[in-house]
């Protein structure tokens, strides 16, 4: 079996800023991306079926064989997979009029628009559980905690943790506690009461620190002294954090290390807060949060209560930055100012309150490349052939490029 996970055109909209680098299935939430879960769960081979720009770095394979193509914005499920492997050739599978899973056999789509083209009379349908749908950007976060509960039945089967050697770090309800090996831990305090803790490979839990599951401390990782870690929280490989986070998903190769509060949020990759950089994530007058749609170009209402930040790749803010409810950077984005940035920041801006212009893509790279060094890494062609193509593409969003006399920062 081949599977092939495929972008949703509707889906990947909603899903900007985040889906302009990766494809949807690359998005993390729980321990894993959904297309390591699918990886894990199926043990086949998984490709991607994404935008133009992205295919050169997310390829799709190809087999003479079974080629399934799956929507990249489900989380698998065992009972899922199965009927996914039933499905005889050339028959879809639609969760009401979203299309999960096609059985291509031999087919191969080369976008997804032929993918959608590929019509049949025979359609099954199936009910799947919602927190397994990625369907607005805050279902990210909002989801997170029973995907971690998933995964950590996905990853710890069949086998055995690494003991808490410190003996200065307590532990409530250790069997739902799973710690990878190469971890250390120094005075910290892990409550799993509410939910499970993984604990990844070559990571640190610094001294004081406060973790209350469900919590993933993904391989390398960092918690720096004191951090406060509040439940339904992510934290991606090569990260490190600090102060005070509840109900965040970090990506990976991210930091936020100093004090300072983020709740309901999502952070992509290679992201840096300065130090005292805080979020909120709750409105005064207690009412529903409103985010901006990439998809529909104006603030949409959530639902919810508590929304705070979604960062894309690659943006920074510098120190004390305050980010108002419900705000969007986009990626490759730096902030700094004093008061409340606009809760719209869109890709390649330059600025904060009074004042934006556009982060040139010359100085983009620079940045981009001093960051990435620091990993052992470099900025590849192909990734400027990604950003170059975003920065074209969120162009009209940077009002001030189309209205010049609107920017004052020179």
């Amino acid at each position: 079996m081949n599977i092939i996970l495929f972008d949703d055109p509707t889906l990947r909209a909603n899903l900007l800023p985040l889906t302009f680098t990766r494809p949807v299935a690359e998005i993390r939430i729980g321990i894993m991306t959904i297309a390591e879960k699918w990886r894990l769960l199926s043990g086949e081979l998984v490709s991607y079926l994404a935008e133009g720009y992205l295919q050169e770095k997310f390829g799709q394979h190809i087999d003479g064989g079974k080629n399934l193509y799956i929507n990249g914005a489900i989380c698998p499920t065992p009972e899922l997979l199965e009927t996914i492997r039933q499905l005889p050739v050339g028959q879809p599978l639609y969760y009401d009029s979203l299309l999960i899973a096609l059985n291509a056999d031999s087919l191969e789509f080369r976008t997804v628009a032929e993918l959608y083209q590929h019509n049949t009379s025979q359609k099954a349908r199936i009910e799947v559980p919602a927190h397994t749908v990625i369907r607005q950007l805050w279902d990210i976060f909002k989801q997170n905690g029973p995907q971690i509960r998933e995964d950590f039945k996905l990853v710890t089967k069949g086998r055995v943790s690494q003991p808490v050697s410190d003996p200065h770090t307590v532990v409530y309800n250790a069997q739902d506690i799973f710690i990878e090996e190469g971890a250390s831990f120094k005075a910290a305090i892990l409550n799993a009461e509410s939910g499970p803790i993984y604990i990844g490979k070559n990571t640190q839990v610094q001294e004081g620190t406060v973790i209350r599951g469900p919590f993933a401390l993904c391989d390398e990782s960092i918690i720096n002294m004191g951090g406060k870690m509040r439940g339904d929280v992510t934290i991606g490989p090569f990260c490190k954090v600090g102060g005070e986070i509840s109900n965040c998903v970090f990506f990976g190769y991210s930091n936020k290390g100093h004090d300072g509060f983020m709740g309901n949020s999502v952070v992509g990759e290679w992201c840096n807060f300065g130090a005292d950089t805080n979020t909120s994530n709750l409105k005064n007058n207690y009412a529903n949060v409103k985010l901006y749609s990439h998809a529909q170009e104006k603030m949409v209402d959530t639902g919810l209560q508590f929304c705070g930040l979604i960062m894309a790749d690659h943006a920074k803010s510098g120190i004390n930055t305050m980010f108002n409810t419900g705000t969007v950077v986009g990626v490759g984005s730096n902030v700094f100012g004093g008061g409340y940035p606009p809760n719209f920041i869109p890709s390649f801006t330059w600025g904060g309150v009074n004042a934006q212009e556009t982060f040139k893509l010359n100085k983009f790279y620079e940045v981009a490349e001093a960051v990435l060094s620091r990993r052992g890494l470099s900025v590849t062609d192909v990734d400027r052939k990604i950003y170059n193509h975003i920065f074209e593409e969120t162009k009209r969003s940077r009002s001030w490029e189309t209205q010049p006399e609107t920017a004052t920062i020179k």
